[in-house]
């Protein structure tokens, strides 16, 4: 089954935009995944459990090496075009 996820990660140190471009790295070196990043957020597309995979180690290594840091993700059990922009008429 594929799934797309829309995801924001919130550093809570004054610093965090390295933080955030090194956990969106690791995720587009991640197999199997289509990954679209804009100002707000990442999305992720893919098989269910590559995305679940990649998005538990990724998240994992962030919070483990970080003091907090505050996930939001949406899951949608639908394979999105995520890479084309909607046509909103």
């Amino acid at each position: 089954m594929k799934i797309s996820v829309d995801i924001s990660m919130y550093p809570l140190q004054a610093d965090y935009k390295p933080v955030i471009k090194a956990f969106i790295r690791k995720l587009r070196d991640c197999d199997g995944l289509t990954t679209v990043t804009n100002q707000m957020s990442t999305q992720i597309n893919g098989e269910f459990e590559a995305v679940t995979e990649a998005l538990n180690q990724c998240i994992g290594e962030s919070m483990a090496a970080q003091n907090k840091v505050i996930f939001v993700a949406r899951y949608i059990n639908a394979d999105l075009d995520i890479e084309r922009l909607p046509d909103i008429g």
